[in-house]
């Protein structure tokens, strides 16, 4: 049972080098909040397994991409799964926590996502296209992608990667959502600077786009990010449903909208702790 205070165990690399990104400024505010409600500590994600038995729950932020510690990844994941702990977000998830194969699903599925084939004899399936993306199923961070030439596609669906058209889009937005309620939304107004974003106001049609994908995913808490682009038809695409470690650029947000996310995650992390195991 959880304590009056919950201790909770907050997995975060603060010295992942992320471009034009500062995960350390991000997790140092967060915990300076989260210490209001809960009594917390900071561990390596390679630290988790070892650490996380004496804490109520297992909070995983920016801890960075999994593939630079794969093996203790996966001992966490053996051993919360046996010991029963609770990891916020839940480890159920089926997007980026389990890798790409989503992309390939949601297309099969005929969702508004960026077409996405990992086999030659399906590359006839993508819309045709000049360039195109070639990127692990494993990756994160763009690690391992490339952008090669039509005519030198074929050759590069080796391994286990993924194969899409480079959408020629107008600008990238990402959607953040704590449980399932919408917080607020980013956007890059200059393709070339992913990360300069500035605040961006949905429409009606663009939160029924964002929400389709947090219903689909299916974790009853946490915190999930939906990336997409403005497609050239004015339609919105899926890049990314990140639910592991998502990023919250809240560095963009004045100080209520940071206020006001805090709050939330504080909401969710309590009905987290709350819920039956």
């Amino acid at each position: 049972m959880p304590s009056a205070r919950p201790r909770v165990l907050y997995v975060t690399d603060l010295a992942y080098p992320a471009r034009g990104r500062r995960y350390c400024d991000e997790d140092i505010f967060l915990t300076s909040r989260l210490r209001d409600d809960f009594d917390l500590a900071l561990c390596h994600p390679r630290d988790t397994a070892a650490l996380m038995g004496a804490f109520d729950a297992v909070v995983v932020r920016n801890s960075g991409p999994v593939l630079t510690y794969q093996d203790a990844y996966d001992d966490f994941r053996r051993r919360a799964g046996a010991d029963g702990t609770r990891v916020y977000n839940p480890l159920s998830g089926r997007a980026d926590m389990a890798g790409k194969q989503y992309l390939l699903d949601l297309t099969a599925a005929g969702y508004p996502v960026i077409p996405t084939v990992d086999r030659t004899e399906d590359l006839h399936r993508l819309p045709e296209a000049d360039r195109y993306v070639v990127k692990p199923k494993l990756g994160a961070d763009s690690m391992g992608l490339r952008i090669v030439p039509a005519k030198e596609v074929r050759d590069s669906v080796a391994g286990d990667v993924l194969v899409q058209p480079c959408v020629d889009f107008a600008y990238e937005v990402s959607f953040y959502f704590v449980d399932h309620d919408f917080q607020y939304a980013l956007y890059a107004p200059d393709t070339d600077r992913r990360w300069q974003l500035e605040r961006y106001e949905p429409t009606d049609g663009d939160l029924e786009f964002a929400r389709r994908f947090v219903e689909w995913n299916g974790l009853g808490h946490g915190i999930q990010r939906v990336d997409a682009c403005r497609a050239p038809g004015g339609e919105l695409l899926l890049v990314e449903l990140e639910d592991l470690n998502p990023y919250l650029s809240l560095d963009a947000l004045d100080d209520a909208g940071r206020d006001a996310f805090v709050a939330a995650m504080k909401t969710s992390l309590h009905r987290f702790l709350a819920a039956p195991a």
